[in-house]
């Protein structure tokens, strides 16, 4: 006979792994925008047919818990997506028809959608991801608005391979890890979730904007991660330029330089180059071929659709599926919030080609492209501008 805990006491509880004199259920702050996430992304490398990308998240402050898993495949943009209440057992990493199982911490983890519920008719699967490279902590992100602390999360990044099978519109395929990759990351901490809050006096200091990039670029046994977090003005508030390898330290390639290509009356990005700059050294310069787009901004919780946001309560339990199609999404809806890109990777002056992804989102004002509000598009053609830039050639990452 099994008896229930009492209080707040959960089987976590039983292992030495408190970091505070409470229960593990209770998190060290009672911000409401406490959480704690799983992000993972899958593709084919030998094809540019589709791109999945799957999500998992607690919020223990609010008591829920959901996740999502979108695939973009071809004009297609398919999502499930399922919330719940958070129970006592935070090791219950599953919600409705999705779960994820970790196999061998920082190593091995198995992410299913089960087939057989209403909401997933289009879409299931049974994946195992294996990292190919040590799981490594990122720099930590922290900002504050009018003293309040807006984000103060922490992250690791893993790079890796997928098996298993994956089922769309009853045709499944078998994913064998010799051409499916992707990468997974783990962030926990404070970023704003759930439903909106009151904008109070933040109303008349104005909304600040984002700038993000975010890549994890995969050379065979070398994964490259690149970060780069600025405010309007171009200003840094995090960044990173490392490569990891299986059986030795992450290597600091520089300070990272972007330059984005846009989409004619767009915020749309149609391709980057980045290069990394070390002291003493010529510039490593790497050019972002973008091919599948995988729209997080609609139907995930990632924009800002008022009836879905991450942590936003629905209910015990509720499990949707949604079907876009892509040429009919106003791209002013992404305007809002990052789009994951499936890309190629391609280090000027060798022959060294990658895959993985591309995570860009330019929220709002940012100088140094020419966007002075939160709805203005780029008005000037698509353009290569590498003749603008300093001799690229460079060492192999």
């Amino acid at each position: 006979m099994t008896v229930e805990p009492r209080g707040s006491l959960s089987p976590l509880d039983d292992y030495p792994v408190h970091q505070t004199a409470e229960p593990i259920r209770r998190v060290a702050t009672s911000d409401r925008n406490f959480y704690d996430r799983y992000y993972f992304n899958c593709y084919p490398s030998d094809t540019t047919d589709l791109f999945l990308v799957v999500g998992l998240g607690q919020y223990p402050n609010l008591g829920v818990c959901d996740g999502f898993a979108v695939l973009r495949r071809g004009d297609d943009h398919i999502v499930v997506r399922a919330s719940k209440a958070l129970g006592r057992d935070r090791t219950d990493t599953s919600v409705g028809p999705l779960r994820i199982e970790v196999l061998e911490g920082l190593h091995r983890l198995r992410v299913v959608l089960e087939p057989g519920h209403p909401d997933t008719a289009d879409l299931s699967f049974d994946l195992t991801f294996e990292g190919d490279v040590p799981a490594t902590e990122e720099d930590p992100q922290k900002l504050r608005q009018l003293e309040r602390v807006v984000m103060d999360t922490s992250r690791f990044v893993q790079s890796g391979t997928w098996s298993g099978s994956l089922t769309v519109d009853g045709r499944s395929r078998d994913v064998d890890p010799v051409v499916w990759r992707g990468n997974r990351d783990r962030s926990w901490g404070v970023r704003p979730v759930g439903e909106p809050e009151p904008a109070g006096r933040r109303a008349a200091d104005g909304t600040p904007g984002f700038f993000w990039i975010y890549s994890v670029m995969q050379f065979g046994a070398d994964t490259i991660v690149v970060i780069v977090q600025e405010d309007d003005a171009g200003r840094r508030l995090l960044e990173e330029a490392i490569r990891i390898r299986p059986d030795t330290d992450p290597e600091w390639l520089g300070r990272p330089e972007h330059e984005l290509r846009f989409a004619p009356g767009t915020r749309t990005v149609t391709g980057a180059t980045l290069s990394f700059h070390r002291p003493g050294q010529d510039p490593t310069v790497v050019e972002c071929e973008l091919l599948v787009a995988n729209l997080l901004a609609i139907g995930t919780g990632y924009g800002l659709e008022p009836d879905w946001r991450h942590g936003m309560w629905q209910g015990d339990l509720v499990v949707q599926s949604l079907r876009r199609d892509t040429r009919e999404i106003d791209p002013a809806m992404l305007m809002f919030c990052p789009t994951d890109h499936l890309a190629r990777f391609h280090v000027e002056g060798t022959d060294v080609v990658g895959t993985g992804l591309f995570e860009v989102a330019v929220i709002g004002p940012h100088r140094r492209y020419g966007f002075t509000g939160f709805v203005d598009a780029h008005d000037s053609p698509a353009t290569d501008t590498s003749a603008a830039r300093p001799d690229r050639r460079g060492p192999t990452p």
